[in-house]
């Protein structure tokens, strides 16, 4: 798995593609007040092939939550779809367990997304 180094700079840009990129074709609970809504597993995915790392899940009232950690630094860039705060218990996932939370089009539509927004920066 490839791991990069990750700056400011590059978080804001993945977070702004991200925010351009989630739609109802990456996840069913999008909604235009709560874009993060329902995108942690299919966002994890797609940051880990673009920045490697690991995902890592927590228990929340709405079931596991996912989301990464990259150089030993967890980065939870779909934490604004709730309104309170998140007990992180940093369990470590895998992309199989992530991918249950999402489906094939919903991936290839945000990697699509992904990468033509970052490519051309």
């Amino acid at each position: 798995m490839k791991t990069c180094s990750f700056s400011d700079t590059l978080y804001d840009q993945i977070s702004a593609a991200l925010l351009e990129s989630w739609s109802l074709q990456t996840s069913s609970k999008w909604t235009a007040d709560n874009p993060a809504r329902g995108q942690c597993g299919v966002t994890a995915l797609v940051v880990q092939d673009r920045l490697g790392g690991e995902i890592l899940k927590t228990m929340t009232a709405g079931g596991w939550h996912y989301y990464n950690r990259i150089n030993n630094k967890v980065y939870d860039f779909t934490a604004s779809q709730f309104a309170g705060e998140i007990e992180y218990l940093h369990v470590l996932s895998s992309r199989a367990d992530a991918f249950s939370d999402t489906n094939q089009e919903q991936y290839e539509s945000l990697s699509g997304r992904m990468a033509e927004l970052l490519d051309r920066q």
